[in-house]
């Protein structure tokens, strides 16, 4: 599965780089590497998630759906913002389940 996963990631940065040499748009490239960041960061951070299951399981399915909105910048051009940022409510909501819940799995147990 890791495996995969580089395999994913590495594939993503090979199609930006093969948009970039057949249009030579640096803007598009700068945008492309910046969302794609963004996306490993939002996965990544995701994993704070990972003590409430269905939350958890709601992240990986908007991160898949945020890397395929950025496929969709790559090939269509359009950007939807609104798609690519979206993981960012599953972390919102873990951390105000946090708040209003309390941790129960902290130091003093």
């Amino acid at each position: 599965m890791k495996a995969l996963i580089i395999l994913v990631i590495l594939a993503t940065l090979a199609i930006i780089f093969f948009q970039y040499t057949k249009n030579q748009n640096v803007k598009k490239l700068l945008i492309a590497l910046a969302t794609f960041g963004m996306i490993i960061s939002l996965a990544v951070v995701g994993n704070l998630t990972r003590p409430v299951i269905p939350v958890f399981i709601a992240h990986i399915i908007l991160v898949m759906i945020a890397w395929g909105g950025l496929m969709f910048y790559l090939m269509k051009e359009k950007y939807y913002w609104w798609v690519i940022f979206s993981p960012v409510i599953t972390i919102g909501l873990f951390l105000l389940l946090e708040f209003l819940e309390g941790s129960r799995h902290g130091i003093l147990g």
